[in-house]
């Protein structure tokens, strides 16, 4: 190789690894620059989803507890995670809008019923924390032991259903520690209906109710359907609106 070709040859490699050099540094300031907070910042937040419960400032604090990142860093799917952790929070999506806006919707939690006086469950029958003096509207009362809270909803569930049927509604509902069910009904009549065959007992009483108010001018404190056939009615002291 010639003296010329040789200067050649090293000129050509040192102006690559200039460029080389340049590129690299560039993506360097590029990277460093879209993760910068400062420099490509969220300059505002979008809350959607029809809320009873959840404000936005609610939202607005979770998601400014720990620094949020810039519009390239923020992770959504962890934004995400810190907003279900809202009590009121059922689902949330995040997403983020170019070039610098946050959009969150909401969907809220439905209490369906009172969960041992202190919880709420929703109209999957899933346990949630939300305060139950906020709830607005009168819902039923359940009670049970926790580790059966879905047993415990599925039996409610049902035998709502049936008693639907005959404008009936359940105002309480245990389950005892020995799985035997009482049903408190918004009429004030309490049903008796042991650990079996609760469906065909509801179905008993609302065949005979027409027949056992006809027995006594006072109104039904409770019926025991806790029998193969047959049951038994108690009786309130005084007659309706005395």
């Amino acid at each position: 190789m010639s003296r010329s070709s040789k200067i050649e040859f090293w000129a050509g490699v040192s102006a690559f690894l200039v460029i080389v050099s340049a590129l690299i540094g560039m993506t360097l300031w590029l990277a460093k620059t879209l993760v910068n907070e400062d420099l490509v910042p969220f300059t505002g937040v979008i809350i959607q989803g029809e809320r009873q419960y959840t404000a936005d400032s609610d939202v607005v604090q979770v998601l400014t507890q720990t620094p949020v990142g810039s519009f390239f860093a923020a992770d959504a799917e962890y934004l995400r995670q810190r907003l279900e952790t809202l009590p009121w929070v059922y689902s949330v999506s995040v997403r983020k809008e170019w070039p610098s806006t946050l959009r969150v919707f909401i969907v809220e939690q439905v209490p369906v019923a009172i969960w041992n006086g202190t919880e709420l469950l929703n109209q999957d029958g899933e346990r949630f924390v939300g305060e139950v003096e906020r709830v607005r509207e009168s819902l039923p009362k359940l009670e049970g032991p926790n580790p059966h809270v879905a047993e415990v909803f599925r039996q409610y569930r049902d035998i709502q259903l049936l008693l639907a049927r005959n404008n009936h509604n359940i105002e309480r509902f245990i389950l005892s520690e020995r799985f035997a069910t009482r049903v408190w009904l918004t009429s004030g009549i309490e049903l008796r209906l042991g650990r079996e065959s609760q469906l065909e007992r509801v179905q008993r009483f609302m065949d005979l109710l027409p027949t056992i108010e006809m027995e006594s001018t006072k109104g039904v404190a409770y019926v025991d359907l806790r029998y193969d056939t047959g049951l038994a009615v108690g009786w309130h002291e005084t007659q309706p609106g005395e």
